[in-house]
């Protein structure tokens, strides 16, 4: 019984919070994180192939994009529980086996309606969501002193993905078609998430907590009563506005880019390459951006990433060609990539801790909500004006909405801070 105590003893130094194998966890949640979110990125790169092959309307063949994103943000909610209760490699093996029955199904799609339910509810809503939040929730257990970069590295898989993803698809897409290019997508996932997954098999340290307990900040209150002198359920709404209002902004450049370089002459494989620029890019953006708000607070952080969003597409306006549009794309990505996890320390600084992971996940689905938005949105603003100069001016017209939302909730506290002094 004694010889037992060294071997648990030594099984929790290495298996405990921090320790190597957390970072190796890390690592393998970044690569799940980056194979998942070929899901979110496919259907950019296959977008003219879609219209014209089912001969679609720009917005109409932006549908599907619009509905894996629902599907996204919804799973997310249903593959967390799950996480909650089995562990984290359960939702992510399901999401393997989802995500490649999606492409498969999707590859073989009959019509748009079956491709939009293959992309909605396998690819999104059981497939790439399952590579998301479960794995930041994850994350989250398995550090504290450096649980901030921690997270960073995990959420920059998401960028990963758009960086190495929409020129791999558009080369075979060029090469082989979309459909065989989808059935080949669907094989890899199955042959590459199940294995990994087995990784996640431990279970989080015991007393390892979710959530940590989050200093108390001006306008959270002593409970967390009035969060920037509001009621709780206003700030939360006012937060889901700007989530989805600076996310409608950010989608016209990520879902169009391809649409738009093929409108332009310039091909889509350039616009493939620029899509994968900007959104390498973004996770740069999205490690400083985390290195800059633990200093100046997740408002100010969103007030900053907001104003630069909204520069970086008033430049696609006058910039249409080739070599300004691969600068303004990589700009793009350097100012928008650090403002959706800004979202996630406005509630830890200004919730009560114990609602913080419901309401992390309600603005998380209200920023993907905005994606899926912006993704039909742009398509059918250029459909009824044949021109994707008034799907910028859409865009930065929602930019605006998130700005005010942000600069009114800042002006809350620093109201607050101002009686408090």
């Amino acid at each position: 019984m004694a010889s037992t105590v060294p071997l648990a003893l030594s099984h929790n130094a290495t298996r405990g919070v921090e320790s190597p194998y957390a970072w190796l966890r890390l690592c393998v949640s970044l690569l799940l994180m980056t194979i998942g979110g070929v899901g979110m990125y496919s259907v950019p790169v296959v977008l003219p192939a879609i219209e014209a092959e089912f001969g679609l309307a720009r917005g109409t063949a932006a549908l599907p994009y619009t509905l894996t994103m629902i599907g996204f943000g919804l799973g997310g909610v249903l593959m967390g529980r799950l996480a909650d209760r089995f562990g984290v490699m359960v939702p992510v093996a399901i999401g393997g086996l989802a995500l490649g029955a999606g492409f498969i199904a999707a590859g073989h799609a009959p019509g748009l309606w079956t491709f939009c339910l293959a992309q909605g509810l396998l690819v999104g809503l059981l497939g790439t969501s399952a590579t998301f939040a479960p794995l930041v929730a994850d994350t989250s257990l398995w550090f504290e002193r450096r649980r901030g970069i921690a997270l960073a590295i995990c959420m920059s898989g998401n960028y990963l993905a758009g960086a190495l993803w929409p020129p791999v698809i558009q080369h075979f897409v060029e090469g082989a078609g979309w459909r065989q290019t989808y059935v080949g997508i669907g094989i890899f996932c199955i042959a590459a998430v199940l294995p990994l997954a087995c990784w996640l098999r431990p279970r989080p340290p015991a007393g390892a907590a979710g959530v940590a307990a989050a200093p108390a900040t001006v306008g959270a209150g002593a409970a967390g009563l009035r969060p920037m002198g509001l009621r709780p359920r206003t700030a939360q709404a006012l937060l889901c506005v700007a989530g989805v209002s600076c996310c409608v902004a950010m989608a016209m450049p990520q879902v169009h880019i391809v649409a738009y370089c093929t409108d332009l002459g310039l091909g889509a494989a350039r616009g493939a390459e620029m899509l994968a620029l900007m959104l390498g890019m973004g996770v740069v953006s999205r490690l400083f951006f985390g290195w800059l708000s633990d200093r100046i607070g997740g408002l100010r952080t969103l007030l900053l990433g907001s104003l630069l969003q909204g520069l970086a597409l008033t430049m696609f306006l006058p910039w249409d060609g080739l070599v300004s549009l691969y600068l303004v794309s990589a700009l793009f990505g350097l100012f928008q990539g650090g403002i959706v996890p800004a979202y996630a320390l406005v509630v830890r600084q200004h919730f009560a801790p114990s609602e913080a992971g419901a309401r992390v996940g309600t603005v998380l689905m209200a920023t993907l909500f905005g994606m899926a938005l912006g993704g039909w949105m742009s398509g059918a603003v250029f459909d009824w004006t044949g021109s994707y100069r008034a799907a910028f001016i859409n865009g930065i017209a929602w930019n605006g909405l998130n700005l005010a939302v942000v600069l009114f909730l800042l002006h809350r506290v620093s109201r607050l801070s101002a009686r408090a002094a």
